[in-house]
Parts: structure tokens; sequence; C-alpha cells
């Protein structure tokens, strides 16, 4: 019996090369990815080894109650491999914003995906998901997102919640919630979830979790609430370029004040770094070129649960951790200027001794030079 010759599966390098990319580049990509994901320095050399030898990764990726601010963020990454490989022909079988198909051709290839790669493919979800009014406020092909994202999840190797919609809930779920908008996690039982907050996320911390799973086989080491840590261990205040003016107590006090044109700490106007985990201050947006606050805006705490119900976001945070749970930006502000005071007063003070001895060594030296002239 003559069979027909199996179709061999190209891999993410032979892809890369296929497109004109040059070693160089794929390096640049895999060590880019690695110092993301905090890998050690062979961390490179992995990323390098699973791209040259996996094939594609299948990749359903699904949009329920959402403004497509991830999808936009993900193809705007700084390192256009993120674009043309990760995402574009490789690596996504489905998604309703992206892909060529639509109608009944779009429902075929997502089928597909969920029955040749069944435990194998990844499920990307953008938005959350409404139980309100039976599902009617978000329903594709006449079905409920709730249908679809349980059928879909069944046969998912693993669940990525991109951005805040589905993660939290974000704006949709605020309050009062008409839609009864419901983050994926509250959903969907029994699979690994990956929860990867903000409105929007960094496009590369979204390749970054990709890569992860397809380097590794697993999904990255995630924090208390299903955040990845390589991405979300630190606050934005702590890596804030501003922090020096918080902890010297240089607040604005409002936008236009001479305070902001001199770039001092955003806290009073409502910045929420203080208690928001994202990489935003050291991997930013844009090909590394900006973030909110080094545009002059706070932060929002997009990437925190209930962000659009933890008070105004103009108004600052009742209390600062890091100074103790009682301390507030006035409190800081006044205790550094009082240490700068007394830090000034003291420095006055040895000053003026230091002058004065000088002042001393010089009469001793003055009266020694007159006795030696009168003994000649």
């Amino acid at each position: 019996m003559i069979t027909e010759p199996q179709t061999k599966k190209t891999t993410y390098f032979e892809e890369l090369q296929e497109r004109g990319y040059s070693r160089r580049d794929f390096m640049k990509f895999c060590t880019m990815m690695a110092a993301y994901l905090g890998l050690q320095s062979s961390g490179a050399a992995q990323v390098a080894k699973a791209l040259e030898t996996k094939s594609r990764l299948p990749v359903i990726w699904l949009h329920f109650q959402e403004c497509t601010c991830c999808s936009e963020s993900f193809i705007r990454s700084s390192h256009p491999i993120v674009a043309d490989i990760i995402l574009d022909k490789l690596s996504l079988d489905y998604s309703e914003t992206l892909m060529a198909a639509s109608g009944a051709q779009a429902e075929e290839a997502m089928q597909r995906t969920m029955k040749e790669h069944h435990g194998e493919y990844v499920l990307c979800v953008e938005g959350s998901v409404p139980y309100g009014a039976d599902g009617v406020y978000c329903m594709i092909g006449g079905k409920t997102s709730l249908d679809i994202l349980k059928e879909a999840a069944e046969g998912a190797k693993a669940v990525i919640c991109w951005g805040s919609c589905a993660s939290n809930g974000c704006v949709q779920s605020a309050k009062p919630n008409p839609t009864q908008a419901t983050p994926i996690h509250k959903i969907i039982k029994g699979k690994p979830i990956i929860k990867v907050p903000g409105c929007p996320p960094i496009g590369e911390v979204m390749a970054g979790v990709l890569v992860h799973i397809l380097t590794f086989g697993a999904i990255p080491e995630l924090d208390g609430i299903g955040r990845p840590k390589a991405f979300y261990s630190k606050r934005v205040h702590d890596s804030c370029y501003r922090r020096p003016y918080y902890d010297a107590g240089l607040f604005v006090e409002t936008f236009d004040d001479e305070n902001a044109k001199r770039g001092y700490c955003l806290y009073k106007v409502g910045c929420k770094g203080p208690s928001t985990y994202n990489a935003c201050g050291i991997m930013k947006w844009n090909n590394g070129t900006s973030y909110p606050i080094q545009s002059g805006h706070g932060c929002f705490g997009c990437s925190e649960e209930k962000f659009w119900d933890n008070g105004p976001i103009y108004e600052r945070m009742p209390n600062v951790s890091g100074f103790g749970i009682e301390s507030t930006a006035d409190k800081v502000g006044m205790v550094a200027l009082g240490v700068t005071a007394a830090g000034l007063a003291a420095h006055a003070v040895a000053t003026n001794l230091r002058k004065h001895k000088i002042v001393e060594s010089l009469i001793e030296e003055g009266k020694q030079s007159e006795q030696e002239l009168e003994n000649n």
C-alpha cells in the first residue's frame, strides 16, 4: 500500500530563516527572552535549543468582554520575532481578531485544533465572561462566551488569562457590574491557569510566558494569585526612577505645579505604584521607550484586582508600605525634611569647627613666624 509522505513540521528557527532572520537576530531574541524570564546565563541556550528543535505550540486565542488592547500590545512588541513567529503563522490556530478566516472557516479551524491537539494546545483568553442574562451580553456565532470557553478549555494544556479583564474582571466587573462579568479562574477549574494582568499587559511579558511554556514544557513559576513571578514579583514603586524623590519627601501636589515640572514623585496625585506589582518600570512599552509614570501620569494599579473600585484614581492611598503602616506621604516628607534639616545643621557645625581649627592654626603659625623674626 502506498502512503502519502508526511509533511515535516518546521521549527521556529527554520521558519525564522525562511523569513529572512539571521542567526544573530535569533540569538538576540533568545537572550532577551531569557533575561526577561530571569533565567541563569545558560537560559538563552535553553530558549534557543527549544526554538531550534520544537515545532510550533498550538494556540487558540479567544476574545470575550474586552477592548482588544492585549492583542494590540502583543503585536507591538519591541522585537519583530514576537509578532512574526510567536503570534503570526506558526502559533495562532484561532483568533477572532487576527486570523484571516471568518465564519464557518474560523470555527472549523478551532474545532480541528481542539481535536488534533487535544491536551497539547494552549488556550489564551482575552476578556471576562458575563453570567448576567444567561450570558447574552457576549455571544459569538449564536453561542455564549461561557459555552465557548468551557468547550475550548476542556482539552487545553494550560489556560493563559491575558490582561486584567480575563485575570480579574477589570472595568466590566466594576461596581455595579451589570453583566456579572467574571474572570476566567472563577469559571475554569482543574487546569493550570496563568494570569497575566495589566490593561494592557506588556507585549514582551506575554511573549515570555509562551516562550517559557515552549522551552520547558511547563507553566512558569507563579505567585500566590497566579501571576508569573518573573514579571510580577516587584512593585512598580520598587523600580521607579522617581523613587528617590519619594524617599526625600518631594511630591507633585498638582499636575501643573512646579514639582511636576521637576519630575517629583506622583504619589500625592494618585500614583498606585507602591501597591502594584508589575514590570512596567523595567521593561516599559514601545521598544522600551516609556511607561505611564515616565510620561508624567501616576500608576493606575491596573494589574491589581478590583483596581477600578480601589478608590478614586487621582487620590493618593491613605497609607504607604515600607515606612510602617501608619506612615503617609506627609509624614514621610516631614521626617525626610527633618532628617535633611538635621543633616544640614550638623554639616554647618562641622564646617564651622573645621574653619575654626584652620583659623587657629593660621594664627598659631603667624605667632611662630613673628617670634622667629624677633629672635633673628
